[in-house]
């Protein structure tokens, strides 16, 4: 006897089509073309190139390339406060001094693009728009806010000085940060970017604690 086939329209496929790619892998490829030629020189078409998938996948994925960029610089700043957990280390300078250290690293690694992916963005992306505009300033506002948050800790706890100027300090070593993406950018080794790392920590105020023992042992 023979099986009876099923009527056609029994054997329809179920609508939509499942991906064909893996969105977080596609995510990060985009992430470093946004991070090698910043937000507006990086076309659909390199984009799509690097993503392994076509201008409609793309669409449907992340909605559109100003979408697609918001999520790269996320995730990108996602990644480095994972790789960088700064702020618990013993001291604010000890937390200072390992931020910098570890983005003079970052910024040099040739597995990725050199110079680090929110200060190209900035540098780049100056005629996007107001909504891109706002999404980059408050990720450099929480960037400076943690540091600033680490900072005040060490005036609270006694690593440096109660009149420290914290805003003036925060700043000036978010230029230091700066600073060193762009050399980065320009062809700087890992070992230059640590010179500047050890200079800007000369500025660091001197402790009170370590001044205190100072003049017990010189009073000794």
């Amino acid at each position: 006897m023979k099986t009876a086939v099923p009527p056609a329209a029994t054997l329809r496929r179920p609508r939509g089509r499942p991906r064909e790619f893996d969105r977080d892998q596609a995510l990060a490829r985009a992430m470093e073309v946004f991070w090698s030629k910043g937000y507006e020189a990086a076309s659909l078409a390199d984009l799509t190139r690097a993503m392994g998938i076509n201008p409609p996948s793309l669409y449907a994925a992340f909605g559109d390339k100003e979408n697609l960029f918001i999520e790269a610089v996320h995730r990108y700043h996602e990644n480095v406060r994972q790789s960088c957990p700064y702020a618990g280390e013993p001291t604010a300078r000890a937390a200072v001094a390992r931020l910098l250290t570890e983005l003079a690293t970052l910024f040099t690694d040739r597995s990725h693009p050199a110079g680090c992916l929110a200060v190209m963005a900035m540098v780049t992306s100056s005629t996007s728009s107001a909504r891109l505009q706002r999404m980059l300033a408050d990720e450099r506002a929480n960037a400076r806010a943690r540091l600033r948050e680490r900072i005040q800790l060490g005036v609270k706890e006694g690593d440096l000085p109660a009149a420290t100027e914290i805003s003036a300090l925060t700043e000036f070593y978010a230029a230091v940060i700066m600073g060193m993406s762009l050399c980065a950018r320009e062809g700087a080794t890992r070992k230059s970017l640590l010179t500047m790392v050890e200079t800007a920590m000369r500025a660091w105020p001197p402790s009170p604690k370590r001044a205190a023992r100072r003049k017990l042992a010189a009073a000794a």
